[in-house]
């Protein structure tokens, strides 16, 4: 058995996201954001097909990412308060990585599976950032479900989708926690 890691635990039992809007430079340096990276990438991944990447965003190309936002909105009917809320995400972000999704080809890893590793990836990297002192959050939001988006502002492949944008910087505001699930509401024990 493993040692214990009681300072590990008590973080995984208290974490807390920090809403995007409220971070702000400084963020962490390339060094340290490899690392938080080098952390993501330990995620689960049945059969080491590395299904994911990242696609590291600050200043301008946050600005040019708000702009894309707000022209796939236009695109698709979107009111003014709803682009703007979404818009706000990159513009006000002094730092987002975004976590690509990239299906790979196999007859023994289901789709499925690379999307749950994907997934993994996002709360990795959420993760370690908080342990590390930053704030972040991880965000999707609609723009992120569209193909013309995807292509467009980040020059996705058609295998390529995007699991989530981790947004990370020096949180300005400690947030109420939120209430958590009733474990006993979802949790079934089966003995027999």
């Amino acid at each position: 058995m493993p040692t214990p890691n009681p300072e590990a635990m008590d973080f995984l039992l208290t974490r807390r996201s920090r809403p995007s809007k409220t971070l702000t430079a400084p963020v962490p340096d390339r060094a340290t954001l490899e690392t938080l990276l080098t952390a993501a990438a330990r995620s689960p991944d049945h059969g080491k097909l590395e299904p994911w990447r990242f696609i590291v965003l600050s200043g301008d190309a946050l600005h040019r990412m708000a702009g894309e936002v707000a022209a796939t909105g236009a695109r698709l009917g979107k009111d003014e308060p709803t682009i703007a809320k979404a818009r706000a995400a990159f513009d006000d972000s002094p730092l987002c990585v975004a976590v690509i999704e990239v299906q790979k080809p196999s007859e023994k890893i289901p789709a499925i599976e690379q999307t749950y590793s994907a997934g993994a990836v996002c709360l990795a990297l959420l993760n370690a950032a908080l342990a590390s002192g930053w704030g972040a959050n991880w965000l999707s939001g609609w723009a992120s479900h569209d193909a013309d988006f995807r292509r467009d502002a980040l020059g996705l492949a058609e295998n390529e989708t995007i699991a989530g944008f981790v947004h990370i910087g020096t949180e300005t505001a400690t947030p109420p926690d939120r209430p958590r699930p009733d474990l006993g509401a979802i949790t079934t024990w089966v003995d027999a």
